[in-house]
This record gives structure tokens, sequence and C-alpha cells, in this order.
């Protein structure tokens, strides 16, 4: 009985209200007097609480005299409650959202950990409804390579870019040359990663000299415009450097040595 009250209870009633519903489903119609001995509840805040109960259209009153009173079905009060609880976290759903500060700006929080990177990797190509746009290393693929599948499966938007050669026979692969533009590429395993141009994440998930890798997550659309913009240019020289490559070759060198000897130096 006591575990009947606490629920009644987590749904809005107080206390003597949940011993009085109780009581009155025991004995109906019953007069507040024969309520109180039920629910064991003072005769002067029974009829009080029937009073509030009646207000809730949860007690029915007869208009007799003695008067009585009868408790709406169980079902109808659940049902009634569930409705309600369903409106109020439907308008939440909606509208806290919504509550912030206009001059409010997304975070960029730091998630440190090669098992802490991945498993947040994963949660967020889940929860991918259109795009996804991704560049990372063999290593990396091995371990994301089903949730990407499935991504894909779903009929997700999926452009990858391969940074060493591996097979990936789903969405659309770009295979990137290995050249390295800078000279940190040469020690860390980098991962891009946006999706629907609203969540983003970048950064290493490989330990080096004992180091724990480091990835820079937001929501802030922003940021995630430059990972998806770095994404898209590697995309375009890709191309660009397949269909052309004597041309490039001419222009810039082999590897490009020109360009960046001129960019870097």
């Amino acid at each position: 009985m006591d575990e009947l009250i606490e629920k009644l209870k987590e749904l809005g009633l107080n206390e003597y209200q949940s011993k009085v519903y109780i009581a009155m489903l025991k004995k109906y119609p019953a007069t507040g007097y024969e309520i109180s001995k039920i629910a064991s509840v003072p005769q002067s805040r029974t009829y009080d609480t029937l009073k509030s109960l009646e207000a809730m259209h949860i007690a029915i009153p007869s208009n007799t005299k003695p008067e009585m009173y009868t408790p709406i079905k169980p079902k109808e009060l659940t049902g009634r409650f569930k409705r309600k609880l369903d409106s109020a976290i439907n308008y939440l759903e909606k509208k806290l959202p919504d509550v912030k500060e206009k001059t409010y700006t997304e975070p960029v929080l730091t998630i440190s950990g090669r098992t802490k990177i991945l498993d947040k990797i994963i949660e967020i190509i889940k929860g991918a409804k259109n795009n996804i746009f991704i560049s990372l290393w063999h290593e990396d693929f091995k371990y994301l390579e089903q949730h990407l599948l499935d991504a894909y499966n779903r009929g997700l938007d999926l452009k990858i870019v391969k940074y060493d050669n591996f097979v990936c026979n789903f969405g659309a692969v770009f295979q990137h040359s290995g050249i390295p533009f800078t000279e940190h590429y040469r020690h860390n395993k980098f991962i891009f990663l946006t999706v629907d141009d609203n969540e983003g994440i970048f950064g290493t998930t490989d330990v080096v000299k004992g180091e724990i890798p480091d990835m820079v997550w937001t929501k802030n659309k922003e940021v995630v415009f430059l990972i998806k913009a770095f994404s898209m240019h590697n995309m375009y020289i890709i191309d660009i450097e397949n269909n052309f490559p004597e041309q490039l070759r001419y222009f810039y060198g082999s590897g490009f040595k020109k360009l960046r000897d001129k960019i870097l130096h």
C-alpha cells in the first residue's frame, strides 16, 4: 500500500489525496466519515481532501444527505495523468532547446583517451540523419567500418577521405595521395568528422610517445563548417589530382613539392 501511495505522489497527488483515493477504491460510494476511517486520515483533513479531489474531478459527490463519494476508475485516472505528462513532455522537447541567451555560443570541448574518443565518434555517427563527411586512417576505419556502413544503409550521404590505402566498398570514397602537408601529419593519425552540418569532431586517436590522444568536439556551427570545409577541400584536390595528374606535376612538381615550398617556406 505504501508503494501505491508513493507512486500516486509521483504523479502529483499529495499524501492525503493518495490515501483518500485508495480508500474510496476500497469502498464506494462512501461518506467522508467512512473514508476517513479506511484511509487513517483525520476526519477534518479528509473532508478538505475530498473537496480538493472533487475539484480535480477524481472524487464524484452524490449530492445527497449524507454526501457520499465515488472515485473515478483507476484506468481513467492513469490515462488522464498519462495524457497530461505526454503533453508536457512533448512541449518541453520542443521548447527547451530554444531556451538559451541570444548571445549563447555552443562550446568547443576536448575529449581525451582513445576509447572515449571512438565511443563519441560512434555516438555521433549513430545520431546522424542526413550526411556524414569523414577523413580517417585504416586503424580507425577498421573500428568504425560497421557503424559507417549502417549509416550508409540508412540512406545517409556518406563521403570518406582515406589517408592511407584501405578497402571501402560503400559511400563516395576519395583516396588521399599521402603527401604530408605538414610535419605534424607524419606522427599523428587524424580524424575529421562532421554530421548534418551541426556536429563535428577532429583530432588524433593514436597514442604517440605515451601521450593520451585528444580530440575536439563541438556543435558550434562555425567550427563545424570549418571541419567540413577541410574535408571538402581535400576531396576537391583529390578529384582534381586524379583527373589532371600530368598538368599538376608539371606546375607543382612531384608530390606538390613546389607548392609545399611556396606555402611552408
